[in-house]
């Protein structure tokens, strides 16, 4: 990925100051999304960097920023192996269209589900468990040697998503958001303009699409992640969880 001059080592970075996501914060403010994501991935602060998506019901957005400003990133996308195969078929579609060069398909590892969900059940009796194995413990494997990793998610999502901030500490690491104070109609003006594919099951009722076992329809009017764990008290799968929890740190 081409990076400008001047990246701050690594090294240096782990002994930066705690209030290096406000620092970034101010640099990146008054710019555009696009602007804010080239600037975070060149900032000296943020490090080696990746982006973590979904592909899910808006992640075409951010990603189609990414291929205008460096294609190839290293991008994870995290295979639960429980994903509606549209997911998996969109997934494909878009890093080609959009030539994404630098995706990594991430897994749990055989052995860990064969000891631990060898039937495939073990969302049926503790999905957080479930998530843990499939989504959280993978991805904390793949995100070793990163400094900063790039999300997609927005304020509008509600739940703990309405106090995100642009960028936040996550112990170790930095996270950015560059479309936390985005609106659905940004998202959705954002698509036309720019004429991306969509998820094919937003057309479906799915505004938030997760696994195939634990994502419902959302009816007019709820929360847009109202489908995702249905009559659990439940909203978030874990990855943006640190000990145990979210973490809101130099918030603006």
């Amino acid at each position: 990925m081409d990076r400008r001059n001047g990246k701050m080592p690594r090294e240096s970075i782990s002994s930066a100051p705690v209030d290096r996501a406000s620092r970034i914060i101010a640099d990146l403010e008054g710019l555009t999304g696009p602007e804010q994501l080239g600037a975070a991935l060149d900032h000296p602060l943020t490090g080696e960097v990746a982006m973590v998506s979904s592909f899910g019901a808006d992640s075409v957005v951010l990603l189609h920023m990414l291929s205008q400003v460096a294609p190839a990133t290293p991008l994870l996308f995290i295979d639960t192996q429980m994903l509606f195969p549209e997911t998996l078929d969109y997934q494909r579609e878009v890093a080609d269209k959009l030539g994404l060069t630098g995706v990594r398909v991430i897994r749990a590892r055989a052995m860990n589900l064969a000891q631990e969900d060898p039937a495939n059940t073990l969302h049926m009796r503790d999905t957080d468990a479930c998530c843990d194995l499939r989504k959280t413990r993978p991805l904390d494997e793949a995100l070793a040697g990163f400094d900063s990793w790039i999300t997609g998610r927005k304020r509008f999502q509600n739940g703990n998503r309405a106090a995100l901030p642009l960028v936040e500490e996550a112990g170790n690491r930095l996270k950015i958001n560059p479309l936390a104070d985005w609106t659905a109609g940004q998202i959705a003006d954002y698509i036309r303009a720019h004429k991306l594919p969509r998820h094919p099951l937003v057309t479906k009722g799915y505004p938030s699409i997760g696994c195939a076992p634990c994502t419902s329809p959302v009816a007019e009017g709820e929360d847009p992640r109202a489908g995702r764990w249905r009559g659990q008290d439940k909203d978030e799968c874990g990855i943006h969880f640190v000990d145990g929890k979210i973490v809101r740190t130099n918030a603006a």
